[in-house]
């Protein structure tokens, strides 16, 4: 990396610092450069270069060989377990700087005299932080190869996973024997009991057990947090929470019409796919044993942020993270590959980001913030209500309108609240209905129509709210399980999609 480590025509060195990356003058004051040494070794490795002034000026040093002995020695009396560091000069401007490079250990390391309750540091963009107590334990976790997810639950019983949801979301039947397989549940005590992942994956309300395994979800108003228009919290089995997360951003963002033909296309102000595959990512990678905040999406006029619990696991920046994937819940991530809400590990974040670019906004910032990973969705501006509605004709005719500008979301069916025995219609639910106008379709296209992966979450979300405000019908009511049950518009939906009444 020494050919990067240039100057500009100012003198200063033109690589700032970062996660990997922190200038020194000197080793007047030992105990900051040897944290951040320790701190480097915890995270992805790093580089401290000394003989260089906070302006990004290179100082150089006196006497480089006497002060690499020094720093050899300090390291070794220091810091526990032994760290190995490479330790070279290097002339840069015509002076000559330590360059002490730093490999990603697993260990974790500390400041001996400090402990390892209080000497444990990470690297957090370009400072050095002290290390608390969950993310020492997770970084113990890694030394011995093991993960949070594997650890038993033992206060929770097998009877509380819902086998039927995880048959559903794995697409093949799952009994109590395959959990041991699966890493969802281990013996303990000789009793089984679920792992972590077992409660992540298929227990209803993983938070009963795991107190940050739940997302919310918040609507502002404006570009900050100080008018919220709109939230709710999801309590489900992880995979689960994928789509009504997907319900709530559909909800808030704007949609246009595209007329062609008799068909008419839903495009929406935000760039969907790429949103769908940012949040799996975040569900798939939180870390569930941190004790904060939990996995949180929040909408603003000008953007989208998604955040989980956890920093970036040791050996990942965030410039490597939208290339490599180093999987924090494998097991977890397994239930997600089978369900087909991952298509391949470490494609996800690289396929969002072409996306994003494709639909012509800005690229995503992804941040860490103390313990948490943030990434920003830049959109169109959401503040204002678009004065145009978008008509509904009747099924199988011949648009003659102009392409539409955006809608509010759901505002022209408001009044369907109360029309519709409560029933708050969402744009997958008119979606639904405009599919069935042209036809009664069987479960398995629905379901494959609005891209939704359970089939307890069709039916508890769409078709049954659906049937009980007798806006869809069953082609088979006498049937209702039958293999040949089919579903189709009733007269009220009919009237509904010419109307909006």
């Amino acid at each position: 990396m020494f050919d990067e480590l240039t100057t500009d025509s100012t003198g200063k060195l033109t690589r700032p610092e970062g996660k990997t990356l922190e200038y020194k003058r000197d080793l007047t004051h030992p105990a900051g450069p040897l944290r951040t040494l320790v701190a480097f070794a915890n995270s992805a490795g790093g580089q401290l270069i000394v003989g260089i002034n906070d302006d990004r000026t290179v100082n150089g040093l006196e006497d480089p060989l006497a002060e690499e002995e020094r720093l050899t020695s300090l390291i070794n009396d220091t810091i526990t377990p032994q760290l190995l560091p490479n330790i070279m000069a290097a002339t840069v401007a015509g002076k000559t700087v330590l360059i002490v490079d730093v490999p990603a250990t697993r260990k974790p390391h500390y400041i001996r005299a400090e402990g390892l309750d209080r000497g444990v540091y990470v690297r957090l963009g370009s400072s050095t932080r002290q290390a608390d107590t969950a993310m020492v334990a997770e970084l113990e976790r890694l030394a011995r190869g093991s993960f949070f997810e594997d650890e038993p639950c033992p206060a929770a019983s097998i009877d509380e996973l819902d086998l039927e949801t995880l048959s559903q979301l794995r697409n093949t039947p799952t009994s109590r024997e395959h959990l041991t397989h699966l890493g969802l549940a281990v013996a303990y005590l000789g009793t089984l009991v679920p792992t972590n992942a077992g409660i992540l994956a298929a227990h209803p309300h993983p938070d009963s057990y795991l107190p940050t395994a739940y997302v919310q979800l918040a609507r502002f108003r404006g570009t900050d947090r100080l008018h919220i228009s709109d939230h709710t919290d999801v309590h489900t089995n992880i995979p689960a929470a994928v789509e009504p997360i997907m319900d709530f951003i559909l909800k808030h963002a704007y949609r246009r019409a595209i007329f062609g033909g008799v068909k008419r296309q839903d495009v929406y102000s935000v760039p969907v796919t790429a949103l769908r595959e940012l949040v799996v990512n975040a569900l798939a990678h939180a870390n569930y044993g941190e004790r904060g905040t939990p996995i949180r999406l929040a909408f603003y006029d000008d953007r989208i942020e998604i955040e989980n619990p956890g920093t970036l696991l040791p050996g990942m920046t965030i410039e490597t993270m939208r290339y490599v994937s180093k999987l924090r819940n494998p097991s977890l991530a397994k239930i997600f590959r089978e369900a087909n809400l991952m298509e391949q590990w470490g494609t996800g974040l690289k396929r969002a980001f072409a996306d994003i670019a494709e639909a012509g906004l800005p690229e995503p910032r992804i941040e860490e913030i103390v313990d948490r990973v943030r990434v920003i969705v830049y959109i169109e501006d959401h503040s204002s209500t678009p004065s145009t509605s978008i008509a509904y004709d009747e099924p199988g005719t011949a648009y003659d309108e102009p392409e539409t500008a955006y809608d509010e979301p759901e505002t022209a069916y408001d009044e369907l609240d109360t029309a519709y025995e409560g029933l708050r219609l969402s744009a997958n639910h008119l979606t639904l209905l405009r599919y069935l106008a042209g036809g009664s379709k069987t479960r398995q296209e629905i379901q494959m129509r609005l891209g939704i992966k359970s089939t307890s979450h069709l039916s508890s979300s769409y078709l049954t709210p659906l049937l009980n405000a007798h806006l869809i019908e069953r082609t088979l009511p006498d049937k209702p399980q039958s293999k040949n049950q089919q579903y189709r518009l009733s007269f009220s939906g009919r009237q509904l999609l010419k109307t909006g009444k």
